[in-house]
């Protein structure tokens, strides 16, 4: 196992400052979380590029739902990929499959060469191919450096066994990035029991918003912090994190 990087992932510039304060080596940035994660807005990209000073990756993703895109949302994707890179971002992350369950191989490699030299991360799509073992195969032929994934299972944890395989299977190919529901708790077990050394995770809490006691409606049962309510990152967790994962026997952490 290599050095550990850990890779926040943020949605907002206040994660991208506690990941910079907590020692996070890279960020991947996006928005809408409550859908799986979208393309960020271009001001978001360059204020992340600027105030956070650590490698900022994208995420491509044009909407939520399947990750089979038509022309149209590929163009679109294309096109964000073109205006981040001129903004400072130093990665992208994508995940693009064919109906059958198959890794979209040739739309993966033509974005692969649009990015180039920075790079790309196929994401969680992965996670809903039809076979990981050959998923990974075409993932590493269309070029990209690495696959986040929890083992094709619902969290990191579900996942464990798998995503040791995986490590096993990309032999240094390519790296396998760890993430889906990490916990700080489980962090130095997975980090030892599945010898992967790239993870992600938000890390977000919870923040009552400022504006909860002016609303005049009832509030549900299951909804007791209510819209006013947003996420917040502490970089002390992005701290914690880090040391976890190092307490699995590496010792080392590197900057990735």
């Amino acid at each position: 196992m290599g050095s550990i990087v850990f890779e926040l992932c943020a949605e907002s510039i206040q994660a991208c400052l506690a990941a910079r304060e907590g020692g996070a080596h890279r960020i991947e940035l996006c928005s809408a979380l409550s859908e799986g994660g979208l393309t960020p807005s271009h001001a978001l990209i360059e204020v992340a590029v600027q105030r956070s000073g650590l490698p900022v990756h994208v995420l491509l993703r044009p909407r939520g739902g399947d990750f089979v895109y038509s022309a149209d949302e590929f163009q679109l994707m294309r096109n964000d990929l073109v205006h981040a890179r001129r903004l400072g971002a130093k990665g992208f992350v994508l995940g693009m499959l064919q109906a059958d369950g198959r890794v979209d191989i040739e739309r993966t490699r033509e974005m692969v060469a649009l990015a180039a030299p920075l790079e790309m991360t196929f994401h969680r799509a992965f996670d809903y191919t039809a076979s990981l073992d050959q998923a990974l195969e075409d993932i590493i032929a269309s070029g990209c450096h690495r696959v986040l994934t929890s083992g094709g299972e619902p969290d990191v944890v579900a996942g464990a066994a798998t995503l040791a395989h995986l490590v096993t299977q990309a032999a240094g190919r390519i790296e396998i990035a760890v993430g889906g529901g990490l916990r700080l708790a489980d962090a130095a077990r997975l980090a030892h029991s599945t010898g992967a050394s790239h993870f992600h995770g938000s890390l977000r809490r919870v923040q009552p918003g400022a504006n909860g006691q002016y609303r005049n409606w009832a509030i549900e049962e299951s909804d007791e912090d209510g819209p006013a309510a947003r996420f917040i990152v502490e970089p002390g967790d992005v701290r914690a994190m880090i040391e976890a994962l190092r307490a699995s026997g590496n010792g080392l952490v590197g900057r990735g």
